[in-house]
């Protein structure tokens, strides 16, 4: 396939923002496996879509890094079917020579990962300078000048330091791995609850911040929500609430893509009218936790073998019903 970039166009970072944006869904589908990584954060600045990935690598999508080489998506996306094939095009040798010079050739071009329900190709910073300089000065008639432009902006570590930027992300305040779960699932459910009502799992927010500062964390295995939004759904049928505070309904909420639980998303739980909120907090600190349901969720953990038996006395010294600092 022959390589005809827009040459017209001498679009570079100090002007980007003219060129329009493409349909994320152009983006060409080439062969490659899927890796146990997934989206930290993500954004399209100008039009070049970017992000980082969960192990804090850079990366851009298939569609920013055409477009900041100045060439069709198509052929990025024959670079990365065309990345292990046995017969090497001139093309393909050049760009990993040139990632050579700075780190390893990594097996794939790309790095396949799901957001949501969308795929995205994550294209890494090495290998997005390595495409970038083979269009700035080796694709021959195919020499994009943009591409030129962008690499004398972006050599070095400056794609990088310009991704992070770009996106808010700090390198230097990455979240702790023991609270990595929690923050989560908290950027996942942060905005799924319809103006006007409220959910069990931010409600109960404060029972896991507490158990976590007490050194026990949120995993797969430990999603109290779950427990507190099962039995109080029973207290809300059995006390026939509804007719007092209005209709609960059905909210979209997913799980992290590495909880077991993700497997089902998205999840349809229940949410229920603010004005209910006094009634659930009550509740929760009179009954889910005075009432000794909570230290039947932890005690049935432990039996199912699922947590360690000292995590049952620490979590109910933790978040005990006489502490008067807990908010009504």
């Amino acid at each position: 396939m022959p390589e005809t970039g827009p040459k017209g166009n001498r679009s570079n970072l100090s002007n980007i923002k003219q060129m329009p944006a493409k349909n994320p869904r152009e983006e060409i589908t080439p062969g490659q496996g899927t890796f146990a990584l997934t989206v930290t954060k993500r954004s399209e600045i100008h039009g070049v879509e970017m992000g980082v990935l969960s192990d804090g690598t850079p990366f851009l999508t298939q569609r920013g890094l055409a477009r900041l080489c100045g060439v069709e998506n198509a052929h990025i996306g024959t670079i990365s079917s065309s990345w292990n094939d046995e017969a090497q095009k001139p093309r393909i040798t050049t760009i990993k020579r040139m990632i050579e010079k700075r780190s390893v050739v990594p097996p794939t071009a790309h790095i396949e990962c799901k957001e949501g329900g969308r795929t995205i190709y994550a294209y890494t910073d090495v290998v997005c300078l390595a495409v970038l300089e083979y269009y700035a000065f080796e694709a021959g008639s195919n020499v994009q000048d943009q591409a030129r432009d962008n690499f004398r902006l972006l050599a070095g570590k400056a794609l990088q330091d310009f991704i992070y930027t770009q996106i808010g992300y700090d390198p230097n305040n990455t979240v702790p791995l023991e609270w990595k779960q929690f923050h989560d699932r908290v950027s996942l459910a942060y905005d799924a609850v319809p103006t006007g009502y409220f959910s069990v799992f931010k409600e109960i927010a404060d029972l896991i911040v507490t158990l976590g500062q007490s050194g026990l964390h949120i995993d797969h295995t430990f999603v109290p929500d779950g427990s507190v939004g099962s039995i109080w759904s029973t207290h809300w049928q059995e006390r026939d609430l509804e007719p007092r505070f209005g209709a609960r309904r059905t909210y979209e909420h997913n799980y992290p893509s590495y909880f077991p639980q993700a497997l089902s998303n998205p999840q349809s739980p229940w949410c229920y009218p603010e004005a209910a909120l006094p009634e659930f907090r009550r509740w929760f600190r009179e009954d889910y936790i005075g009432k000794g349901k909570f230290k039947n969720y932890i005690d049935g953990k432990v039996k199912r073998q699922e947590l360690p038996a000292s995590f049952a006395q620490l979590a109910i010294a933790a978040y005990t019903p006489d502490d008067k600092s807990r908010p009504n």
